[in-house]
């Protein structure tokens, strides 16, 4: 790859995607919308492009003698306002297509996501020919699926689109996900909804980096891949283990399933209906994407890409174990 162009550099994908292509010795321009993305650009080595999802032109110019783009951007969460999703995920998304297009950038790589089939039901094994539910549960999953939908459509014409999907990205770097879930752990909110002894797909943040490359290199035009770890694990099991690397013990506490969705429908529709501030502190999104076997399938990926998520399960542990541990050392020196 000559050139790329990354949406979302600065976010947990875009970084260790762009340290990735850097080390690799490729040319990576990135989208930043602030001066500290545009910081967070440079010091990993890459050419920030000043500008946002809504400035058509700023991302053409950008992308101009790129080979590839790879869009990670997108309104990220559980909750949130409806327009905030369309134009940060939706028009946002179609905006990056319309850019490279007219630029002339030949392969265009989409972040995508499980999410996307979130319809309330478990997801359980579910390979590229699952379809999306008629009702997504939920604005993250509704708006990036019609997000990769869109990118699906535009392939063709010399134009290449392909979606990867990733499920439940975690490891080094990630400044929210495992902050928040010790957080909620040692705050008392946390608990193990159902028991939490279901099954569920993972994918090191560095796997989801080897795939989306491959996909850059390999993927069919209109294609997606899901990536994963390999097999699933319980999710109970891995929360715990993930936790502990921070020396956060998860706590036992449990509830119901059906209680649950309760509290989760009664306190989205409170929010709805009367404009509340903040968030409630549960989410029928939530509670289908964590709380909810959801399985996925990387065959594809690999016989296609030659996929082999080459980070193991206890590598990203070690990695974040070790980590924790030299920043107390650090702090105590």
């Amino acid at each position: 790859m000559a050139a790329v162009f990354v949406t979302g550099g600065s976010g947990f994908v875009g970084r260790a995607l762009m340290t990735e292509l850097v080390a690799r010795g490729t040319e990576v321009r990135a989208l930043a919308r602030s001066a500290q993305a545009a910081d967070t650009v440079r010091a990993l080595g890459a050419v920030p492009v000043a500008g946002d999802l809504s400035d058509i032109a700023a991302m053409q110019a950008g992308m101009a003698g790129a080979s590839v783009v790879i869009h990670a951007a997108a309104k990220v969460g559980d909750w949130g306002k409806r327009e905030d999703f369309i134009v940060a995920t939706i028009t946002g998304t179609r905006n990056a297509l319309q850019a490279a297009r007219a630029a002339g950038v030949r392969k265009f790589v989409h972040i995508g996501t499980e999410a996307v089939l979130a319809g309330g039901a478990p997801i359980i094994r579910a390979d590229e020919t699952a379809p999306y539910p008629a009702v997504p549960i939920g604005l993250y999953p509704w708006s990036k699926g019609q997000a990769e939908r869109d990118v699906i459509d535009a392939n063709g014409g010399g134009f290449a689109t392909v979606s990867v999907r990733p499920r439940f990205i975690w490891g080094r770097g990630d400044t929210t996900l495992l902050p928040q879930l010790c957080q909620a752990m040692q705050s008392g909110a946390w608990a193990w909804f159902g028991g939490g002894h279901h099954l569920m797909s993972t994918c090191h943040v560095r796997n989801v980096v080897e795939g989306t490359l491959l996909a850059a290199e390999r993927g069919a035009g209109g294609q997606i891949y899901f990536l994963t770890d390999g097999n699933p694990v319980e999710f109970r099991d891995f929360i715990t283990r993930l936790a502990a690397t921070q020396d956060v013990m998860a706590p036992a506490r449990e509830m119901p399933m059906f209680l649950a969705r309760v509290v989760a429908r009664g306190g989205e529709f409170a929010w709805n209906t009367f404009s509340l501030a903040g968030r409630p502190p549960l989410t029928q999104t939530m509670l289908n994407l964590l709380f909810g076997e959801v399985t996925v399938v990387d065959r594809k990926a690999r016989a296609q890409l030659g996929y082999t998520s080459h980070v193991s399960i206890e590598e990203g542990l070690a990695e974040l174990r070790d980590d924790h541990d030299a920043a107390l050392r650090a702090k105590a020196a």
